[in-house]
């Protein structure tokens, strides 16, 4: 047998391994991600298509960072903390949250409404700031995640987010979209802002616009929450919106 030459095949082949581990590994954090805070092993190997070995040695790694927990009593798995630590020092850092981050309380006082900042992640929207209305108002939740197609906000991001990130948001959605995917993607791509039930509390509105770089790139979107009952008011919100969305965008995208 004639063994491959250092740095070609066997390079290759290498490199597809680790690739291969990494893409496995993070296939068990998205399953762990979604369901029972805690999954047994041989639910994991099952809907992953690992074999239980490979399963249990990747987890074992995991768990190894802290990136996942394995409770003493059941044997179960589930996220660990150093997933909480790691996505705070991102967010940390990420541009376009520093660049919204003055604008949040003025907005939340102005309008009298809780003004959040949200994401696209994959298939999902994630609101990862949030400045609350001074009554709280009964739309608060601890973790604001939702698929992308669900909130006003995620549909603006996902639909400037490249075709192969629409088709997979389209798949992931499991509610019917209001017309279909490839017109309903060219409308919000002609439009910067939206206003509709959130999808979440299923008693508000939200009123989203895009924060958009001095490159183009849409990075983030910003919203406010409305009462359900008071819609005419969402012309003033997104005029506001837009200002501070307009203002934290010139700033970036100079690099």
């Amino acid at each position: 047998m004639i063994e491959p030459a250092d740095g070609v095949d066997g390079g290759s082949n290498a490199a597809r391994g680790t690739l291969g581990t990494v893409r496995n590994a993070v296939l068990l954090l998205d399953l762990l991600s979604d369901g029972p805070a805690y999954q047994q092993l041989t639910e994991l190997a099952e809907r992953s298509g690992l074999s239980v070995p490979t399963a249990h040695r990747l987890l074992r790694s995991l768990v190894l960072a802290e990136i996942v927990q394995q409770d003493a009593r059941t044997s179960r798995y589930s996220l660990g903390p150093e997933v909480v630590r790691l996505a705070q020092r991102y967010l940390a850092r990420l541009p376009v949250l520093a660049a919204l981050s003055p604008y949040l309380v003025g907005l939340r006082d102005i309008l009298d409404s809780s003004i959040h900042v949200a994401l696209l992640a994959r298939d999902s929207v994630v609101y990862v700031d949030r400045v609350d209305a001074r009554e709280g108002g009964p739309y608060r939740e601890s973790h604001r995640v939702a698929s992308a197609l669900e909130t006003p906000a995620g549909r603006l991001l996902v639909a400037r987010a490249g075709d192969e990130s629409w088709r997979r948001c389209v798949a992931a959605h499991n509610g019917r979209l209001p017309k279909d995917a490839d017109e309903l993607r060219a409308e919000l791509l002609e439009t910067e802002w939206l206003v509709a039930p959130d999808g979440l509390t299923g008693v508000a509105l939200e009123a989203a616009v895009v924060v958009v770089d001095s490159r183009g790139g849409a990075l983030a979107a910003l919203s406010a929450t409305l009462p359900a009952a008071d819609p005419d008011r969402s012309g003033e919100v997104v005029q506001h919106l837009q200002r501070a969305a307009g203002a934290a965008g010139r700033t970036l995208g100079h690099g």
